[in-house]
């Protein structure tokens, strides 16, 4: 195969989805297309649980392994409690290189209120990048999931589209954005500090209007739209302009010649509100210093793009920005 990042999906229908094992009665809610986690019945509680790896960063890569998977549990409206790692280490790691990941793992962990309870660590021969797999959990009393969107409800989001990958961008094409502003480059990368959803999450979950909700990682914001769209069933209409973009995010992804709505971006919480509550959620939000847009309707048709000179559907999650950079500059 000559693409990166996750499998289409087309794929994951045919290669994936039909081979699940066994099924159980107390498996509440299991995967799909946009729906991150798993619910699992446990006598009077939930298990929300949800698993990802971290392949396509080096530096920072225990911070992000933590948050993006405390994030898709998040998406519930619960925090997560509970994390297992997997490190497979790259052939070129050592001792000091090791204990960095291992502390960054536990400084993530220790501000989220996560305890590491498990995993495996295993340097591999010919494995050139380390890869963090992690499975957060927690136990719940309810929940909320990607697939419970309605006719109707408002789509809002919080902070800017592309953050996670900007961050990214910032760190390793440093070489290529030597025209920008060092206070540019500087706020770029420290969006790294923005990526979780765990708070955002909670809070807008506690209002009580709030539906579903999706962490928008690979293909950025519209891949986040579409998947949250194909898991609820529904289409949506939403306007390109009230989509936030950073300027740092916007001068970067110019100088790359990126889409920063294609682009990785963990740190979003993207919506599905009862109207009658969308200026509560804002409210809420809004005054614990979350910054929050609404960004269009879900509704039954086709998924719509109202772009600022013509409309367009979008007919498939687009492949993230970054892994076409990659691409692009090996």
């Amino acid at each position: 195969m000559k693409t990166y990042g996750k499998l289409s999906e087309n794929l994951l229908r045919k290669c994936i989805f039909p081979y699940f094992g066994v099924r159980y009665s107390d498996v509440i809610e299991s995967a799909g297309i946009g729906v991150d986690f798993a619910v699992i019945k446990c006598s009077n509680k939930f298990m929300i649980v949800s698993a990802d790896p971290i392949t396509g960063v080096q530096k920072n890569i225990g911070w992000y392994a933590i948050n993006v998977n405390a994030n898709d549990v998040a998406t519930s409206g619960n925090r997560p409690k509970f994390v297992v790692n997997v490190m497979l280490l790259s052939e070129y790691s050592d001792k000091r290189s090791i204990k960095m990941i291992a502390k960054e793992i536990d400084h993530v962990c220790k501000s989220l209120n996560i305890m590491v309870v498990g995993g495996h660590s295993e340097v591999v021969k010919g494995l050139k990048n380390t890869i963090l797999i992690v499975t957060a959990f927690t136990f719940a009393d309810k929940y909320v999931t990607s697939k419970n969107a309605l006719d109707g409800d408002v789509i809002m989001m919080t902070k800017t589209a592309g953050l996670e990958g900007t961050s990214i961008l910032a760190r390793e094409y440093k070489r290529y954005l030597s025209n920008l502003e060092p206070n540019v480059i500087i706020c770029a990368e420290n969006m790294i500090r923005e990526i979780s959803v765990v708070r955002d999450a909670e809070i807008a979950f506690s209002t009580g209007y709030v539906h579903a909700m999706h962490d928008p990682t690979e293909g950025g914001v519209l891949g986040g739209l579409y998947e949250m769209s194909v898991a609820s069933g529904l289409g949506f209409d939403v306007d390109i302009k009230l989509i936030p973009v950073a300027e740092e995010t916007k001068k970067i992804c110019r100088i790359l010649n990126v889409d920063p709505l294609k682009l990785i971006s963990s740190g979003v919480l993207l919506m599905a509100v009862d109207p009658k509550g969308e200026a509560y959620v804002r409210e809420e939000l809004e005054k614990n210093g979350i910054k929050v847009s609404k960004i269009g309707y879900f509704r039954n048709g086709e998924r719509t793009i109202l772009g600022k000179r013509k409309s367009f559907v979008i007919k498939k999650s687009p492949v993230d920005e970054l892994w076409l950079l990659k691409k692009r500059f090996s």
